[in-house]
């Protein structure tokens, strides 16, 4: 339908767009985002041709018809009604029309066959049209956009910009062009207005390209996310929460990749360095050379700017000692998690729990917080208080609140201000503060409950992947949040890069031990290839800067025995996907309940508030007991995977 390719497009010396392509496909609805600046209005312009290319084509099929929606059309008054304006997409019928109402004039004083003739040719072409039909059209999707029914004959004139906006939307929509460019169109609706473009667009034969940073509206709408990074058009075959986790994904394997090519590219340089002089090592380093020139350097990730300009501080001090588990062993059923093991933690540690799912990470935090049942001890240190997060703890925030009553119970010491510069550390701005819990998404209560633990002055955090549902620029703002907290910490995390900024030691559960690296996760992984490389993974980590041995490498795998663990192994994957598709549908009926519990009529009504409270209960008991299913189930596949390896 429409092919851009190589488009290049320059503000001064600065490129907007740099050999960008993208192909826009018939009834496809792309969601077009990216930071403010990076140039999404200006792709519009481009493609309906108000902008000159600077290179590249954008190519469109003869039949497209464009219809677009810019903020410029604010600007455009008239003393027509706002009826007449919107009806005014009918090019065609409205000359019809004025071709009939001439006839019929000029036969009220001169009737002649010939005018009949000729007034039955243009009626049947405007009934062809549905000419008959769009006044009562035009009705339809102005009422739907606010306006009543009475103010459909007022001048456009005497509406404010944002009404006058409306009536143009209305006017493109009733235009059904092939491709629909919406350029903030919801900054000018109400929410039912905003709900009846979403269900319009949702059924639209045409193609639609929406700019907008309402992520609800996009979610609704849209089957395709496009966003302008780096000069360039990047496609996500999904809404706007599928790009969310789909950018996560692809700069998770960017950074690896990144990662990676830069210790090759240092361990080239060493080479290089070392051995360019050495006449039986020069052609080898040449070789280095040339091959560093031809090299395709993969980008790192961009890290976003947002900066924490709040220090998150406690008021007691603890000792030396923070925590001591002494013979602690761990079991569910006939699955054990540890045994007879030992660890301890001292002020000041910054500790990365880091491991596969099923190893009992999350059980190991809920061991150090002295909510599990365990055999052995368990001892905090003199003055220790600590601060647990995890995400089923979200549902423990007063939903009625706003942000800022959560806060201050965190914290009551706290001023309104402090608190609002807490909110703006998580990128809650202006009236966000005023925003009940209830209406936020997952990813902004994940960022409320997180700003309560590091208000609530303990001195020792315990976080449970806390990075889950947050973007790229809130995992910044938690990054440079914990560089500057004085306490210690735990933090179960999969975010190799989160781990890598925040973590002084590694602890990790390897034959049901707590085992500790006393390094950085960057080292904690260089020492890991170590191991790998030389075949010994029985190698314990270095105390001290030292490596101890242990048990020598076990007697090779027969192949009845790996065909043995690989069906326990299936067995116990399908046994947790089965759980899971199960705690979903649990998941999905409890938010059913917890919206229900918010609404005013089953508040009134206590027999129904009793049964919605019973079933609530009911399932939350139902998901406590599936997700230690669940984990038992992970822990197995796990083993048998750890086996098989």
């Amino acid at each position: 339908m429409i092919s851009i390719t190589n488009l290049s497009y320059y503000l001064g010396s600065r490129p907007l767009y740099e050999n960008a392509s993208l192909h826009i496909k018939p009834g496809q609805k792309i969601g077009l985002i990216g930071l403010n600046g990076t140039g999404k209005s200006t792709l519009l312009r481009l493609i309906v041709g108000e902008y000159q290319l600077d290179g590249g084509t954008i190519s469109k099929a003869g039949d497209v018809s464009i219809g677009f929606l810019n903020q410029d059309l604010l600007s455009y008054q008239t003393d027509d009604s706002i009826l007449s304006v919107a009806m005014q997409a009918f090019e065609r019928q409205n000359v019809l029309q004025k071709k009939i109402d001439e006839l019929l004039h000029e036969m009220e004083v001169n009737y002649r066959d010939e005018l009949v003739d000729k007034l039955g040719r243009v009626q049947e072409e405007f009934e062809a049209l549905d000419g008959y039909s769009i006044q009562s059209k035009a009705e339809e999707i102005l009422e739907g956009l606010g306006f009543p029914t009475e103010d459909l004959h007022k001048p456009l004139q005497k509406f404010s910009g944002g009404w006058r906006m409306r009536v143009m939307l209305a006017k493109l929509l009733l235009q059904k062009p092939s491709l629909l460019m919406l350029d903030e169109p919801t900054n000018h609706l109400d929410l039912p207005s905003i709900q009846w473009v979403e269900k319009y667009i949702q059924t639209y034969e045409g193609a639609v390209i929406v700019v907008s940073h309402d992520r609800e509206f996009l979610d609704n709408v849209i089957d395709t996310t496009v966003e302008v990074s780096g000069a360039k058009l990047n496609y996500y075959a999904g809404n706007y929460s599928f790009y969310v986790e789909e950018k996560s994904l692809r700069n998770e394997i960017q950074q690896g990749a990144y990662e990676n090519q830069q210790a090759k590219i240092r361990q080239a340089e060493r080479f290089i360095e070392r051995f360019k002089a050495k006449a039986t090592k020069a052609k080898q380093a040449q070789s280095r050379v040339k091959m560093l020139e031809k090299m395709d350097v993969i980008d790192p990730v961009l890290e976003e700017n947002a900066r924490v300009n709040f220090r998150f501080n406690f008021s007691t001090q603890p000792g030396r000692h923070i925590l001591h588990l002494e013979d602690v062993t761990k079991a569910y059923g006939e699955k054990k998690i540890l045994t007879h093991t030992t660890a301890r933690l001292e002020r000041g540690d910054k500790i990365a729990l880091i491991g596969a799912n099923g190893r009992g990470k999350s059980t190991l935090l809920r061991i150090i917080a002295g909510t599990e049942n365990i055999q052995g001890e368990r001892r905090l240190g003199h003055n220790v208080s600590f601060s647990f997060y995890a995400q089923h703890q979200l549902e423990s925030l007063n939903v009625n609140d706003n942000m800022l009553e959560e806060l201050k119970s965190a914290n009551p010491t706290k001023s309104e201000a402090e608190l609002r510069t807490v909110l703006g550390c998580f990128l809650f701005s202006g009236d966000d503060a005023f925003k009940k819990i209830k209406v936020l998404s997952g990813g902004e209560k994940s960022r409320v409950a997180l700003a309560k633990v590091l208000l609530s002055q303990a001195n020792f955090l315990l976080l449970d992947e806390p990075t889950n549902h947050l973007d790229m620029q809130s995992v910044n703002i938690l990054i440079q949040a914990l560089d500057q907290y004085e306490g210690t910490y735990v933090v179960v995390s999969h975010d190799r890069y989160f781990v890598s900024q925040i973590a002084n030691k590694i602890w990790y559960i390897e034959d049901e031990q707590i085992k500790e690296y006393p390094g950085t996760y960057d080292e904690y992984e260089w020492w890991m290839e170590e191991r790998r490389q030389s075949g010994d993974l029985s190698t314990s980590a270095p105390v001290n800067g030292k490596k101890k041995e242990v048990e020598k490498p076990k007697a090779p795998v027969t192949d009845d025995e790996r065909k043995e663990w690989q069906r326990a192994l299936k067995k116990a994957t399908q046994q947790a996907e089965d759980v899971e598709k199960r705690i979903s549908d649990l998941e999905r009926q409890k938010k059913q309940l917890e919206a229900e519990l918010s609404r005013t009529d089953v508040i009134a009504d206590t027999k129904k508030l009793q049964t919605k409270t019973a079933d609530y209960e009911r399932i939350s008991t139902q998901l406590n007991k599936l997700q230690e299913e669940w984990e038992e189930a992970m822990m197995e596949a796990e083993e048998w995977e750890k086996r098989l390896a």
